[in-house]
């Protein structure tokens, strides 16, 4: 059952853990981004992903840049398997 993730074929996981409690954890400026993602991130893997590029490089601005990188990426793998290289925004 697809729910609210549509058709992809990203792989889903369920959390143990109290994913709004999560959500409210992560910084403002990373829930900013959260609530305009096009994928359904997990707070807990959003935040990994954040804390890792603010680490390489130390300004949350470019961190939050590598995350449209990252999912853009993402997109562009899920679009060709959904849809066949020649969808149009595949790579």
């Amino acid at each position: 059952m697809p729910g609210n993730c549509g058709k992809t074929s990203l792989p889903r996981k369920r959390s143990g853990s109290n994913p709004m409690r999560e959500y409210d954890l992560l910084p403002t400026e990373l829930r900013a981004w959260v609530a305009t993602a096009i994928l359904p991130w997990r707070a807990k893997s959003v935040r990994r992903a954040f804390d890792k590029a603010v680490a390489r490089t130390g300004d949350t601005d470019l961190a939050l840049r590598e995350l449209d990188r990252i999912q853009n990426a993402m997109i562009s793998r899920d679009v060709q398997k959904v849809w066949g290289k020649k969808y149009p925004f595949g790579s």
